[in-house]
């Protein structure tokens, strides 16, 4: 799991960017340690993410 700013500069957004895409349900974020904890991004959920950008590239 990568910390959200590291994820977000892995998939070249800026956090406002990274934080709607975890909202709309295209990045999957866990909490550790409760609601005031810290929120990291799983590889598998970047790696979707980009396969999925990658599919779009395709189709256009």
């Amino acid at each position: 799991m990568l910390k959200t700013k590291d994820a977000f500069r892995a998939i070249g957004v800026g956090s406002t960017t990274g934080f709607k895409l975890i909202a709309r349900g295209d990045l999957e974020a866990v909490k550790l340690g409760g609601d005031r904890g810290a929120t990291r991004i799983t590889s598998e959920s970047i790696r979707a993410y980009v396969d999925k950008l990658r599919g779009q590239g395709d189709a256009a």
